[in-house]
């Protein structure tokens, strides 16, 4: 099977997200899951549903993470912008991370492994920050 035509499986994300322990991990989650052959996905705040996708309109979809939280309606790029920078230091668990990031306002984001970038988006589908993805 050629690069171009990569198929996953939500079994091989699954094994690359139990690698993950913090923020700091989340470089080498990024790689991980390029290898098999994702190119972006989009993860919604509100249940942690995640879609991923790959190459030819191929995407898959994984179930909901967690109960529903409720997405802030009014949006701060300055809240999210702390709590990015404190999940990157390992301070905060992916679940705390989720609740502030809802608590910013953020609907979902969205990880893009050829630009190397997560832009968050809020409910009106504005851009409240991009971060560059470390390299691991």
């Amino acid at each position: 099977m050629t690069q171009d035509n990569k198929r996953f499986t939500i079994d091989q994300i699954h094994e690359a997200f139990g690698k993950v322990k913090s923020g700091a991990d989340f470089p080498q989650f990024v790689q991980d899951l390029k290898a098999i052959g994702v190119t972006h996905y989009d993860n919604y705040v509100a249940n942690g549903r995640t879609k991923y996708y790959g190459t030819n309109d191929f995407s898959v979809e994984g179930e909901t993470k967690y109960p529903s939280i409720k997405v802030n309606d009014s949006s701060s790029s300055d809240k999210l912008k702390h709590s990015i920078s404190i999940h990157q230091q390992g301070q905060t668990d992916y679940p705390t991370f989720c609740m502030q990031a809802a608590d910013a306002g953020v609907e979902k984001w969205t990880t893009h492994m050829i630009e190397m970038t997560v832009t968050y988006l809020d409910k009106q589908g504005n851009k409240l920050t991009v971060e560059p993805i470390p390299k691991p």
